[in-house]
């Protein structure tokens, strides 16, 4: 299997225009021109541009994912902390029920003491 690059920068010429697109590989048949410009006069133009702007892509990238990151931990912490307090919940909801209901229970009948109460 080859490796490619995901983000990469194409020359196309047209007539006697050059234009510089900025592609992403999508799957390994499909690629998607993400950024394109056109109206270079020459080869060397379309190239500077093209490889001064994956360059500015690529850090603008890079920032985006950091901050996705930060925002998914911040998010993950959140949920476990909501999940903790839930669990400790029904831990307190549990042993308070469990003791009320021990209080209640008679084990010779099988009956609870507050039908014994009002017979």
């Amino acid at each position: 299997m080859t490796q490619t690059k995901k983000f990469d920068c194409r020359i196309v010429q047209d007539n006697d225009v050059w234009a510089a697109e900025i592609t992403r590989r999508m799957t390994a048949r499909k690629t998607i021109v993400s950024k394109r410009k056109t109206g270079f006069a020459t080869e060397a133009e379309a190239t500077a541009w093209g490889e001064k702007e994956l360059k500015s892509f690529l850090d603008k990238l890079v920032e985006r994912n950091e901050r996705k990151a930060k925002q998914r931990e911040v998010r993950t912490e959140a949920t476990a902390a909501k999940e903790l307090a839930a669990d400790v919940w029904r831990d307190a909801r549990d042993v308070a029920a469990g003791s009320d209901s021990s209080k209640d229970f008679d084990e010779d009948s099988d009956d609870y003491a507050s039908d014994e109460a009002s017979k």
